[in-house]
């Protein structure tokens, strides 16, 4: 007997489900406590695969509800990648439906926070601008000109201070406070970092990821923060390599 791709998937995922009729052990035996074993090692190493992909969703959560979190994540999203550098994509929605941690809000923006750390580990490398190149040009030429930022650059804006849930539980850093904060993932040379954004930041880079011309974004993050400080922000991405070019004058 054939046993389906389908009903061999549901039954290594869940351990309720009865091992699939027809299914032997390479000695024409029926599996049997074989295929437990190798349904105990998936689950087992799944849940690896998250605990490393999500550290501060572990800590928050607990270590045993987080096996409890990966055991209910693992049956709803099954690998679709033989790379487990991909798995877990799914969780920041996984979260925000996830009724036993429903009263701890912030978890899917530190989700989203976690996997925009890996992906921009993960991501394609580009050459950063020359700084020269930015000084030289007039400032009206400059501000009609769009930006091209690094590839490995995440954006995360939250009403959820993430970057103080994140530092506290990674860094020890103090205590969060109430308050919404915006984060940019910068990877200046291979580990990416997290920069809580100043006022006003998150709005800029958001207008420059949508293909806004500088003096665009200015104006964008001016419009969110009247102390929004353009030299400030410019100076982070310069000094992290985050500006790979300039597009075309607008």
């Amino acid at each position: 007997m054939i046993v389906d791709q389908g009903t061999f998937r549901r039954a290594v995922l869940s351990p309720e489900v009865d091992r699939p009729e027809g299914l032997s052990n390479g000695h024409g035996q029926p599996a049997g406590r074989r295929f437990d074993v190798y349904r105990n090692n998936v689950a087992v190493s799944l849940t690896e695969a998250l605990e490393t992909a999500f550290p501060v969703i572990r800590k928050l959560v607990g270590e045993a509800n987080f096996k409890l979190l990966a055991g209910a994540f693992l049956r709803q999203h099954p690998p679709s990648s033989p790379l487990m550098m991909y798995y877990g994509t799914e969780m920041p929605a996984f979260l925000e439906g996830f009724g036993p941690t429903s009263n701890l809000g912030y978890l899917p923006d530190v989700a989203r926070l976690e996997l925009a750390l890996r992906e921009s580990y993960h991501a394609a490398d580009a050459a950063p601008i020359d700084p020269a190149r930015l000084q030289a040009l007039p400032p009206d030429q400059l501000m009609a000109s769009t930006v091209s930022l690094a590839p490995s650059l995440r954006l995360i804006r939250s009403r959820w201070p993430i970057f103080a849930i994140w530092a506290f539980n990674m860094n020890n850093g103090p205590k969060p406070q109430a308050g919404a904060e915006d984060v940019v993932i910068l990877r200046a040379e291979m580990d990416p970092e997290p920069i809580l954004l100043p006022p006003g930041g998150g709005a800029f880079l958001a207008a420059l990821l949508d293909g806004a011309t500088l003096g665009t974004a200015f104006e964008t993050g001016m419009g969110e923060a009247e102390a929004f400080d353009l030299s400030q922000i410019l100076a982070i991405l310069i000094g992290a390599n985050a500006i790979a070019d300039l597009g075309e004058t607008l």
